[in-house]
């Protein structure tokens, strides 16, 4: 089972999505008679579901009296031709919200089922499929609701639930050594100090200074993941490697036999394709 957000999290968003849908009225709808219909939503393709609890958000916001009937759940995937969802009640209410709902189900199906295809291609690795911070601005938090129910992990979902030390970070400061210190002295004693590094040489600095939980190697060939690895194992120390650039479905499991424990992968968020949903009312 998926454990969404709290809808107080996201409910503004749906209010705002539903104000720009509608705009100052729907003469389309507003020309058809308003009669009891029942709406059916079915799977176009084969996918992962993502978004359900949004969708049935989104129907209580804007038309309470619907009835909704969903015999799914978010993460399990579907075939073609499967029944979603079910509506039932005023035609012009389910007209109304059909657009928004719509939308955000197949975006976020889409990243769901995006982020499935990933961690599948590297099943037995024991690696894991990370998301970034190359969202959606208004959809962060339910894009990575989404590769939860992919199952993908969740990297950071604000800037205060870690620390990431990259480029511009390390050239502000002066260098690893430094930026860490600086991170150590500022964030909680709780907080997780990551830094991104470009070769091994400066991996090895990483590996001396006991305050990195973790690396993120940057855009690294095959080669050079393998030996981070070893050098990693080799030191004794338990900090996590991170590959990240470049993580294509083609390329994940390679990526992920180097031995690292993480692939980062921004495509989930900022590049999968939407799914294809249909509702139909009868």
């Amino acid at each position: 089972m998926f454990h969404p957000p709290h809808p107080e999290t996201y409910r503004d968003q749906l209010r705002a999505f539903l104000r720009e849908d509608w705009g100052t009225q729907d003469w389309t709808t507003a020309a058809v008679p308003d009669r009891p219909m029942t709406a059916r939503l079915t799977a176009k393709e084969n996918l992962v579901l993502a978004g359900l609890p949004m969708a049935a958000e989104v129907l209580r916001l804007a038309c309470p009296a619907i009835t909704l009937e969903v015999p799914r759940g978010d993460g399990q995937k579907v075939l073609a031709g499967t029944e979603v969802m079910r509506l039932r009640g005023s035609s012009h209410g389910i007209l109304l919200v059909e657009r928004v709902m719509l939308n955000l189900l197949q975006r976020l199906s889409g990243t769901a089922t995006l982020t499935r295809k990933f961690v599948d291609a590297i099943e037995g690795t024991g690696a894991r499929v990370l998301d970034t911070r190359k969202t959606t601005p208004g959809l962060k938090l339910l894009e990575k609701y989404a590769v939860r129910c992919g199952g993908g992990v969740n990297h950071r979902l604000g800037l205060g639930d870690g620390v990431l030390l990259k480029e511009n970070h390390l050239a502000a400061v002066g260098g690893i050594r430094a930026a860490v210190e600086a991170a150590r002295r500022v964030a909680p004693n709780l907080v997780k100090i990551e830094v991104e590094v470009e070769n091994l040489g400066q991996l090895k600095a990483c590996l001396e200074l006991p305050d990195v939980d973790g690396v993120l190697l940057d855009h690294m060939d095959l080669n050079q993941m393998r030996e981070a690895v070893a050098l990693r194992d080799r030191s004794g120390r338990r900090l996590f490697l991170e590959a990240s650039g470049n993580i294509t479905l083609d390329r994940a499991r390679a990526v992920a036999e180097t031995g690292v424990d993480f692939l980062s992968v921004g495509a989930l968020t900022h590049s999968a394709p939407s799914v294809d949903l249909s509702l139909r009312m009868d």
